[in-house]
């Protein structure tokens, strides 16, 4: 019996995954949470082999929770299944310690295949991505700019642009106020701008946010 955690902010997303599986004889959904930070309550509490998750998720983003979860679970796999772009954000949920990432638009044939892999411990992509990585498209400028970024860059990007400031990036992160400096700077100059207004224009530009 395969045991499921389900976290997304929309009820229908969590609805619809949580029919799907129940009918399945061998998956047994556990839980259905809205925002990343229950999830660390809820595994203290029960058992789960994999969690299936947004990246955007209101009090803390999929990316922070899933390496503070898989730092405390290191046997709970995670497949992300967003709305967010692959080519831009699998390689960092996977550094980040995911075994698996689907866009939405998935078919749940696809999401079941997937989520049988990463409760094994394999990684699941889609074949697009999976060739993707393997064949890498230099000519693609999106992937270019991506692999330009470190996972700690991409979420602080992701809080600049969404209007946090600095010391409120440092406490969701944990990390110090003067670091956020640093991958802000560091943000500058991979994206070649010199304030915050061009940075967040220039990710938008690059589906980076």
């Amino acid at each position: 019996m395969i045991q499921i955690l389900i976290v997304d902010s929309h009820p229908v997303v969590r609805t619809g995954l949580e029919l799907y599986f129940n009918n399945k004889p061998d998956f047994k959904v556990v839980g259905s949470l809205r925002s990343g930070i229950e999830i660390f309550e809820f595994v203290r509490r029960h058992p789960v082999d994999v969690i299936i998750s947004e990246i955007d998720l209101p009090e803390l983003n999929g990316i922070t929770a899933l390496r503070a979860i898989k730092k405390e679970n290191k046997n709970i796999n995670v497949l992300i299944l967003s709305h967010q772009p692959e080519e831009i954000y699998a390689i960092s949920t996977l550094k980040a310690g995911a075994s698996g990432y689907l866009n939405k638009t998935a078919s749940m044939d696809t999401i079941e295949k997937a989520v049988r892999t990463v409760s094994k411990g394999e990684i699941s992509l889609s074949e697009k991505m999976d060739k993707h990585m393997r064949y890498e498209d230099t000519r693609k400028s999106r992937s270019r700019m991506f692999k330009k970024l470190s996972t700690r860059e991409v979420e602080v990007l992701k809080l600049l642009s969404i209007g946090r400031k600095n010391k409120e990036i440092a406490e969701e992160l944990d990390i110090n106020e003067k670091t956020v400096s640093t991958y802000k700077a560091r943000l500058f100059k991979k994206l070649n701008v010199t304030n915050i207004v061009d940075l967040i224009h220039q990710a938008k530009h690059h589906n980076l946010t």
